[in-house]
């Protein structure tokens, strides 16, 4: 497989294959979102989209990211989304990176979403789908967020049937700013353990896949005979 890691910034042309990386924690969020119960997430372009989406459907759940603000429902932590009920639930998402990285490649023939949570039914997904050329899209901090890297690098590695070392990438991902600031509570809208939750390995048994439809993009769980192996 030929695999390239680029920041959304870079990506000059339409890939074929990509796979949005926002391990802290756009991508996270989502995998929770469908655990609990979520039929799917449509991925706005601005805050003023969702809100708008929001006031079209007002049975859709909004979240973002940062502080609680008026017309959303919810901010993007996973840990403040694992006890809610969802079930049947549209879910409206804006984030700084991960909608954005999604948006940008949402011409490409295949998009997934992914982090560590879903890595192994993503690189599963990859290989059953033989994906030879695969632009994984590293959403955080312009290209350089060392936990989307790690997740992407690993990710690849296991799309191609090689065992890397899990801990040492779980290892980087945990040392990353981005760790480090959701550890401190530097970040508006977090909770204390939503590092820890972004750094489950294969918590989750299957892939997110985002299409384009009725001029929305649109994540939804995507399961395939032979793709999982969460827990």
């Amino acid at each position: 497989m030929d695999a390239r890691f680029l920041g959304i910034a870079e990506l000059t042309a339409t890939p074929s294959t990509a796979v949005v990386i926002d391990v802290m924690r756009a991508c996270t969020v989502a995998a929770w979102a469908f655990a609990r119960g979520a039929e799917r997430i449509v991925l706005a372009e601005s805050l003023d989209d969702a809100l708008a989406l929001k006031a079209r459907h007002p049975d859709w759940l909004a979240l973002k990211d940062g502080a609680p603000a008026p017309g959303f429902d919810a901010v993007n932590s996973p840990a403040l989304l694992r006890d809610a009920d969802l079930a049947g639930r549209t879910v409206v998402q804006k984030t700084t990176a991960g909608t954005v990285g999604a948006l940008a490649v949402k011409d490409a023939s295949l998009v997934l979403c992914a982090g560590f949570v879903v890595a192994e039914a993503t690189a599963q997904l990859l290989r059953a789908r033989e994906c030879a050329d695969v632009t994984f899209v590293v959403t955080g901090e312009d290209g350089r967020a060392e936990e989307d890297l790690a997740c992407a690098q690993y990710i690849a590695h296991r799309a191609t049937g090689a065992t890397p070392d899990a801990a040492a990438h779980l290892h980087r991902a945990a040392a990353s700013r981005a760790a480090a600031e959701l550890t401190q509570g530097l970040r508006e809208g977090a909770h204390p353990d939503d590092a820890a939750l972004c750094l489950e390995l294969d918590r989750f048994p299957f892939a997110m896949a985002a299409t384009q439809e009725n001029g929305l993009m649109v994540l939804r769980r995507y399961d395939e005979p032979g793709v999982g192996g969460g827990r």
